[in-house]
């Protein structure tokens, strides 16, 4: 289910079928969204958000969770990606990362600022991100 949900994905994100251009919301001050697309997956109960992230130099973004799975690309600057169950690591960029579906999570970026894009699969009407306690 969930390949046939990335390819489906996959294939409505590249011919850009459906744009949207809101804002997203973000999981703390130290983190921006800009939400760049958003379509809807074909035959599910799901809807794919392509999304620009910002995180702020030195800081965290938060703890979080996202009702679906994420996947991103870090394209400027370096962060510390610390996902709960699983040793820190170290994003570049360049480097791609994935994070299951509700797990808590938090980044922080080193040195300066960092951004990325990240798409995020999540059942329709829900938010990108909950905060986490």
């Amino acid at each position: 289910m969930f390949a046939r949900l990335v390819v489906a994905l996959a294939a409505v994100v590249f011919t850009g079928t459906s744009i949207a251009q809101q804002p997203a919301p973000a999981a703390s001050p130290a983190i921006k969204r800009t939400l760049l697309q958003k379509v809807e997956v074909p035959d599910s109960t799901y809807e794919a958000n392509l999304a620009v992230y910002e995180i702020t130099a030195g800081m965290n973004g938060g703890r979080h969770t996202h009702p679906g799975p994420e996947t991103g690309t870090l394209i400027e600057g370096e962060m510390v990606l610390m996902i709960e169950g699983h040793p820190d690591r170290t994003v570049k960029a360049g480097d791609s990362y994935q994070i299951p579906v509700g797990i808590v999570h938090d980044v922080r970026a080193l040195g300066g600022p960092a951004k990325g894009v990240a798409i995020y699969i999540v059942p329709k009407g829900m938010p990108l991100a909950t905060p986490a306690k």
